[in-house]
């Protein structure tokens, strides 16, 4: 059977635990780049959350990892709130399956306020 992990900072990952998953602490990108690349070799995990603040500077790493079926990476917005990237990354990815924006895009003048 498949885990759920996530890798981040200590504060803000520390509650996951008792929500089962597995809770890998990183104090910095670099460290949350190898917790990364020792969970998808292990093949153990179906999902990998990521702080956000980490996912944006690991762009690349993550790159690598998009096409595979397993594990899905997912950013998480961390303590200090969202930054926006796991937005945009789920825009991208929303283009890429779909071939559209279908989830951003803007209304009507006459369905908006």
């Amino acid at each position: 059977m498949y885990k759920i992990g996530i890798i981040g900072n200590r504060d803000a990952v520390q509650g996951f635990m008792a929500l089962g998953f597995a809770v890998h602490e990183a104090g910095d990108a670099e460290q949350a780049a190898r917790e990364l690349h020792a969970m998808v070799r292990s093949g153990e995990f179906a999902v990998i959350y990521l702080i956000e603040r980490y996912a944006a500077q690991l762009e690349e790493e993550l790159a690598r990892y998009r096409s595979l079926p397993v594990p899905a990476i997912v950013s998480l917005p961390g303590q200090e709130g969202a930054t926006g990237y796991g937005m945009n990354s789920l825009r991208r990815a929303v283009e890429r399956a779909v071939g559209a924006d279908i989830l951003f895009q803007d209304l009507p003048e006459e369905r908006k306020g």
